[in-house]
């Protein structure tokens, strides 16, 4: 595997860590979620992004851009602050 290739990889791989803000932003989308007893598919479908991605929020794997964190408190009918 060449240098650059594997550089990316592990560039990835730690993109993926959890840290206490995405824990937070994950933990609160779940709660009102399952609050409101949708799934994970039926919000990425009400946000316009993808099911995966909304699971992978919530594990807290992404880094959510403030665009999409509105995105998805629209669809859950909850104001952006209210997810933070």
């Amino acid at each position: 595997m060449s240098v650059e290739l594997l550089t990316a990889f592990e560039y990835h791989l730690g993109s993926m860590k959890a840290t206490p803000a995405r824990k937070q932003l994950g933990d609160k989308i779940r709660k009102v979620r399952r609050k409101q007893g949708i799934s994970q598919e039926e919000l990425g479908f009400r946000a316009g992004v993808h099911r995966t991605y909304i699971g992978a929020i919530e594990r807290a794997e992404q880094n959510v851009s403030i665009d999409n964190i509105h995105k998805i408190a629209k669809a859950l009918k909850v104001s952006p602050k209210d997810l933070l």
